[in-house]
């Protein structure tokens, strides 16, 4: 006769039952909940440590930023002072070496094409002035 077989069972009360026993279960689940209770509030226990009190403003070191004009008529500007292209990489390059290296701001009236902007970006870029802003007006009202 095969283990699984009920029909030897028809009609005795001592025979399998079809549910489920939880009891285990349960005590299982109820050990648990103690423990966690239980160590719950040893986890939240710090450390007092009476710490030294000191007072300090941040440090914020701003870089220096350099102004770079461009005027219509092809005139650059370096901080105020008439520069050429071939004199701009020389001072991109001595500006690169600061620590921190300043930024580029440029300047440049509406009309001035593009490819002024671009190629003086170019020799800054490659001369090692990374951070590059352009600046302009406000519109008014």
């Amino acid at each position: 006769m095969a283990a699984g077989d009920f029909r030897r069972y028809r009609g005795r009360a001592d025979g399998p039952k079809a549910e489920m026993n939880v009891v285990p279960l349960v005590d299982v689940m109820l050990v648990l909940l103690v423990i966690f209770i239980v160590t719950a509030p040893l986890l939240t226990h710090a450390v007092k440590i009476d710490l030294p009190k000191a007072s300090s403003a941040v440090n914020l070191t701003k870089p220096e930023h350099i102004e770079f004009g461009l005027r219509e008529s092809g005139e650059m500007f370096w901080n105020g002072e008439p520069v050429t292209l071939e004199e701009l990489s020389v001072r991109c390059a001595a500006a690169a070496r600061q620590a921190p290296p300043p930024e580029l701001h440029i300047r440049a009236d509406r009309l001035v094409p593009y490819e002024k902007v671009a190629q003086v970006m170019a020799v800054a870029a490659r001369n090692g002035l990374a951070r590059i802003g352009f600046v302009s007006d406000p519109a008014g009202p």
